[in-house]
């Protein structure tokens, strides 16, 4: 049976798909990667190896396909798997644009439509990464992936988590729920810009999460706001994130 976070986060993203179709095509047409809400650089994080030929890469949650793009311009044969049918078809359409043989499948990236030890490479950009339940999707990463394969993702930081107001419009200075019992965080009933069902944990639970599900950490990126000031994005404000992280990403190795 489909949890009820699936269900909703699917009629969510299908509701929103046609708000993210300029953002997708930008992104496909560009050669160089860059992530998150800030649009941080690859430079800045190196979050892709510089070449990826020959190698089998994933992507859970991957909307409009576009980092699934970046992978396969790397040389990876990519699989792109999302649970809203709608951002499908404008991955499916830049693919066909591009001649791109990325291939995408409908499907919950807890129980991903693929075979054990598929992969060299498994990503989640704000995909999986926070739509899913980590004590779930986490285990299934490393189902996908063969030993020394990596796992990557960057999502929300966990203090900008803390921080949105109760009302849902604003990262603020105040610390607004509980630290440790952070887990499913349901915006579903917010006054201001509702959402789906979104999952985060404190760090400690994270480490545990890696080990027990055979991850070494490697990198560990807390991301900051560019120096040059700019609009709140998501409703994270600039000289917050240039105080405290708003997003965070994490690169590992399954051992």
């Amino acid at each position: 049976m489909t949890a009820d976070h699936v269900q909703e986060n699917r009629r969510y993203w299908n509701a929103q798909a046609h708000l993210w179709v300029t953002r997708g095509e930008a992104a496909w047409a560009s050669r160089a990667p860059y992530w998150g809400i800030w649009e941080t650089p690859e430079t800045a994080l190196n979050l892709l190896p510089e070449s990826l030929s020959g190698a089998r890469a994933v992507e859970l949650g991957c909307g409009t396909g576009y980092v699934s793009r970046w992978m396969e311009v790397r040389g990876a044969t990519v699989v792109g798997v999302d649970v809203s049918r709608d951002q499908l078809q404008t991955a499916c359409r830049l693919a066909r644009e591009y001649q791109s043989s990325v291939e995408f499948l409908l499907g919950n990236a807890e129980l991903a439509p693929l075979p054990n030890q598929c992969a060299d490479f498994v990503i989640s950009e704000y995909g999986a990464a926070i739509w899913c339940d980590p004590y779930v999707w986490i285990p299934e990463a490393s189902r996908l992936l063969r030993v020394g394969g990596q796992l990557v993702f960057l999502g929300n930081h966990p203090l900008a988590m803390l921080s949105i107001g109760e009302e849902g419009d604003l990262v603020t200075h105040h610390l607004n729920r509980s630290y440790f019992g952070l887990h499913r965080l349901d915006w579903t009933k917010l006054e201001v810009d509702p959402g789906g069902v979104e999952f985060n944990l404190p760090f400690s639970q994270w480490l545990r999460l890696f080990k027990t599900n055979g991850f070494r950490l490697d990198e560990y990126h807390e991301i900051r706001a560019p120096v040059d000031q700019g609009p709140a994005q998501f409703g994270v404000p600039w000289d917050w994130a240039r105080d405290y992280p708003a997003e965070q990403a994490f690169v590992l190795t399954k051992v």
